[in-house]
């Protein structure tokens, strides 16, 4: 589709600006959920002569990327900070009881796991579609979803089989 056209464009950032609002809502600080979506679009803009047909995944995988390069920036004032002396906040341990909730379970897996799981269950992405967001392949994207189930069951201590089994 050619993005072009003002109007185009226009067209695209409507049918398109709710769903990665959600997107990066569920992954960045509120903060900066404005700003991450704004430079996403103004991103578009700039390259909407080269924008693939199916531009939700290109807008989603920008978005993605944005927000990894504010985590890197941040990453970096925090270790300079440490490095100074500053006092760091300490982290929260996860509690080893018997019974561990889903919030738990799912702030004890990495980053990429609830990235995997979330793309496939929020952002009710298809499989090639998620790929295409995170760069990989789809068959490297089921393969992480199957793992990333597996660790989410074990911590809630279910079947990884009766867990999401609507994702695929």
């Amino acid at each position: 589709m050619d993005f072009r056209s003002e109007h185009a464009f226009t067209a695209l950032y409507r049918l398109h600006y709710d769903d990665l609002l959600r997107f990066v809502r569920r992954r960045a600080d509120e903060a900066a959920v404005d700003d991450i979506v704004a430079e996403t679009f103004v991103t578009a803009w700039r390259r909407r002569t080269e924008l693939p047909d199916e531009v939700r995944p290109w807008l989603f995988t920008t978005a993605r990327h944005i927000m990894m390069n504010a985590n890197r920036g941040a990453q970096r004032q925090e270790a300079l900070a440490v490095k100074l002396g500053s006092a760091a906040e300490p982290t929260a341990e996860l509690s080893h009881d018997d019974h561990i909730d889903l919030r738990d379970a799912w702030h004890a897996l990495s980053d990429s796991d609830q990235e995997i799981l979330a793309l496939g269950v929020w952002e009710d992405l298809p499989q090639s579609e998620a790929a295409a967001v995170i760069g990989c392949t789809r068959s490297a994207y089921a393969m992480r979803l199957t793992r990333a189930k597996r660790r989410l069951a074990e911590l809630l201590g279910v079947s990884s089989d009766s867990l999401l089994p609507s994702i695929s």
